[in-house]
C-alpha cells in the first residue's frame, strides 16, 4: 500500500534525512521525499498498518530534524 503525506521540512538536505529515517522504519517498504512538493510518499511493507507505522516514522525523523513535520 502506497499513501503520500504532506510535510513541513526547512532544507533539501533535512529532507532527505527525513527519507532516509522513514527508509530505515520497520513496516516501511520505501520513502520517498520531494522537498519541492513538501510530500511524503511512502510505500508499506505487507500486512502493515499505516495508523502504527506513521507515529514511528516521525518519532525517526524527528531524531535527524527536530523542527520537521508530518501530517498524517
Amino acid at each position: 500500500m502506497k499513501k503520500s503525506y504532506k510535510i513541513d521540512v526547512d532544507c533539501a538536505a533535512c529532507a532527505q534525512k527525513m527519507e532516509d529515517a522513514a527508509k530505515a522504519t520497520a513496516g516501511v517498504k520505501d520513502a520517498v521525499v520531494n522537498f519541492m512538493a513538501l510530500k511524503m510518499k511512502v510505500e508499506f511493507e505487507e500486512g502493515a498498518d499505516p495508523a502504527a507505522v506513521m507515529p514511528v516514522v516521525l518519532k525517526n525523523c524527528k531524531k535527524v530534524e527536530d523542527d520537521c513535520d508530518i501530517e498524517f
